[in-house]
Parts: C-alpha cells; sequence; structure tokens
C-alpha cells in the first residue's frame, strides 16, 4: 500500500468539497477583547481583526481577576503540577475547584479533567462498561465526545429524535424500569442554539428508573443565577444525576469536569482510565478557572450584556433579511447551505473585512447546513455590528448567497 498516497488522496477530496480545514494564526491581545491580530505568515505585520466565534462567550479568558489568580500560581508554585492525580500532580487548588464546581451545581462531588472532551469521553464510557448489561440513550445531535464515549463503551446504545420526548419514552418503556440505563443529552446545542426541555427529560429518567446525564458545556457561566447553567435557571439542578461541564468556553480556561453524587464522582475517579492516566491541570490553569467562576457565581453583569448583544445582533441580521436561524440561546448560527460557499464567505469576511467567523460544515452540521456561527459577547459593540452587518451584505451580494425568505 502507498500509504503517502492515500493520505494525499483524502486530503485532496476534503479540499474538493470545501471541507478541508484551515486554521487562522490568531494572537489575542489582553484588553482589547474581541480584537486580535492575524498572522498571514508571508512576510506581511500582522493585521487586527474582530474574532465574532470565541467560545470564550464573556471575555473571562481576559478577565483581570483570573490573570491576577493564574500569574499568582505561577510564582508561587511554577509551571506543570508533576503528573497525573494519582503520581504527584494532585494539588491544593485542584481540591479548591472541585469543590467549587460542585458548589456551583449544588451537587456532593466535583472531579476535575483535562478538557470537556476527555470528561464525556471517560464518564460515558467507565459508567456504559462497568453498569450491567447498560444501555445508553442518545440525543441525535450529541457532540462526538459524547458519541465516542458511548462507542468506546461497548454498551448498547439507542439514539433518540432530537429533543423529541414521545420519542424517547417509546425507548425508555420498551427497555422496562429494571435495565441500567443512561439518559445522555445536552443543555444547550452549540450549532443550531437551542435548548433541552431538561425538566420532562428528567421527569421521564425518573419514570423509567434511568440515570441522567446532563452535558452543559455551552451553558455553564451562561445561565442561571450564579452561572449554574440551563438546569439551574430552570430549577431543576437537583433532579439531574450527573451534570458535565467545561472551563474553556465562558469560564475563558480549560478543562472539563462531571458533577454528582460523590459516589458516581468516586467511581469515575477510581475506574476512569480517561482520568487515571492523564496529567493534570497546571496549578495556574486550575487557580484561573477558580477566580473565573467564583467571579461569574456573584456577577450577572457580564450575562445580561451578553444576553443582550446576542438578541441585538439577531435582530440586526433579520432587519437586513439576512437568513439567521432562531434560536433562544446565546449562539447566532447564520445559514448558507453550501460548503465551499461557506468557506468563501469566511475567507471574504477575514480577508476584506478584517471579521473571523469559522465555517461550519460537514461533518460538525449535516450536509446542506453549512453556516457561520456567531458568538457575540459583552464586548461586541454597536460599531462593530455595524461593520459586521454591512459587511456580510456585501458578501451575500457578491456571492450571490440565498438571502431570508
Amino acid at each position: 500500500m502507498n500509504y503517502n498516497n492515500f493520505f494525499k488522496d483524502a486530503l485532496g477530496g476534503l479540499k474538493a468539497e470545501g471541507r478541508y480545514r484551515v486554521f487562522a494564526n490568531l494572537e489575542r491581545i489582553v484588553g482589547e477583547f474581541p480584537r486580535a491580530w492575524l498572522h498571514t505568515g508571508n512576510g506581511e505585520e500582522p493585521r487586527k481583526i474582530t474574532v465574532w466565534c470565541s467560545n470564550d462567550y464573556l471575555g473571562m479568558g481576559q478577565h483581570p481577576k483570573v490573570l491576577d489568580a493564574m500569574q499568582a500560581e505561577i510564582t508561587g508554585q511554577g509551571g506543570g503540577a508533576g503528573g497525573t492525580r494519582n503520581i504527584s500532580g494532585s494539588n491544593h487548588v485542584h481540591v479548591a475547584l472541585e469543590e467549587e464546581l460542585a458548589s456551583l451545581h449544588g451537587k456532593e462531588a466535583a472531579l476535575l479533567m483535562t478538557s470537556g472532551y476527555v470528561a464525556n469521553w471517560t464518564t460515558l464510557s467507565t459508567l456504559g462498561s462497568k453498569l450491567p448489561d447498560c444501555v445508553i440513550i442518545s440525543d441525535a445531535f450529541n457532540h462526538n465526545s459524547m458519541i465516542e464515549g458511548m462507542r468506546h463503551s461497548k454498551a448498547e446504545r439507542r439514539i433518540w429524535k432530537h429533543n423529541d420526548l414521545e420519542h424517547l419514552e417509546q425507548i425508555l418503556a420498551d427497555l422496562g424500569p429494571n435495565r441500567a440505563k443512561i439518559v445522555a443529552f445536552e443543555s444547550v446545542y452549540s450549532m443550531d442554539g437551542d435548548i433541552a426541555p431538561i425538566g420532562k427529560i428528567l421527569d421521564l429518567c425518573e419514570k423509567y428508573n434511568a440515570l441522567s446525564y446532563l452535558d452543559e458545556v455551552h451553558a455553564v457561566g451562561m445561565y442561571g443565577p450564579h452561572g449554574g447553567g440551563v438546569a439551574e435557571r430552570d430549577g431543576v439542578m437537583d433532579r439531574v444525576d450527573i451534570v458535565q461541564g467545561t472551563l474553556a468556553k465562558a469560564f475563558g480556561v480549560i478543562g472539563g469536569y462531571i458533577a454528582g453524587k460523590s459516589e458516581i464522582v468516586d467511581f469515575v475517579r477510581s475506574f476512569g482510565n480517561g482520568f487515571i492516566f492523564t496529567s493534570s491541570h497546571p496549578p495556574s490553569i486550575a487557580a484561573g478557572a477558580l477566580a473565573s467562576i467564583r467571579h461569574l457565581k456573584e456577577s450577572n453583569v457580564e450575562r445580561e450584556a451578553q444576553k443582550e448583544r446576542a438578541e441585538t445582533l439577531r435582530q440586526r441580521m433579520r432587519d437586513a433579511g439576512l437568513p439567521v436561524m432562531d434560536a433562544p440561546s446565546h449562539i447566532v448560527p447564520l445559514m448558507v447551505g453550501d460548503a465551499a460557499m461557506c468557506k468563501e464567505a469566511s475567507d471574504r469576511l477575514l480577508y476584506d473585512h478584517d471579521i473571523y467567523v469559522q465555517p461550519i460544515n460537514y461533518p460538525t452540521v449535516p450536509r446542506g447546513t453549512e453556516r457561520l456561527r456567531f458568538t457575540p459577547g459583552p464586548l461586541h459593540n454597536d460599531e462593530l455590528i455595524d461593520h459586521l452587518i454591512n459587511s456580510l451584505l456585501t458578501v451575500w451580494s457578491q456571492l450571490g448567497i440565498q438571502k431570508a425568505a
């Protein structure tokens, strides 16, 4: 076999479909979020652009409290943690962060992991493989990290139609109350921006004796009076068995976690390979996350400002006749419907208008639903929104992309 030709042909196929991913070479600027330097690598001076697609939804990655906490730990403890949590890598600030996460979600315990992806993969693979005759019931739109965790568990998997309560109940009723079951779903689905009916899903979990597994990665920090997520906002957090979240989005740093009853968390800690064999966060990272969570538990300023900006941008797009998708969350998707056109629109916005928003193509979204995904934050002011709308109208006209019906 000619291995190199295989790799080249596979990459060529992606390029032909317009799905080949090119990463922007960005350099964030402290104090100027959402502005950043774009490095082109062509011997040109870097250009200042506006980032419109960051998952640092609230700009907490540059908040003074977060930076001060990280710098203090670097000065006090140095760089890395020294190993896995089992081998010299369990640090006092890790323990404090886990206690804060448990408190945020009103749970007995929490477990810190290296990323939200690892938290989903580890927890679902561990529970699915260890619970006897377990079946995992997965929403059709669940994230890849959840899907891979289920696959690795080798447990039976049933897929329920996205947010379809009737279909979920049919599956649960068919399985009966005695078989081990996990219902895995998200609160905010990041590509469409829709929100799950969490309370009604929990009703079914309780009726049919299923564990509930809720991914709140796009909601923690963003919803609820303390930033505990949509489950906190809806007053149902106490009914969720396992909540999974990230520190890399609204909290502005990096990392993932689960929270729940102490026995469940300890079980994953003790049996989860993705936790056991992975080096732990540097203390500075954990300290930054801890400072961010504590700030957002007390401050609604950032959440309210972000909500207003998202509503404003969505309305401005509607008024301009742009095909914005309706969504009840902070995510503002703009439909394009073609992979190559989506990539071209993204490139023109970046190189002609100094606006960075990445194309979202298959397999992240189904073919024919390619889009640009905007995540306006508290610091995207009216001037930046004006420039974005004008630039979008120019690019839409140049490329002949269909506007809203």
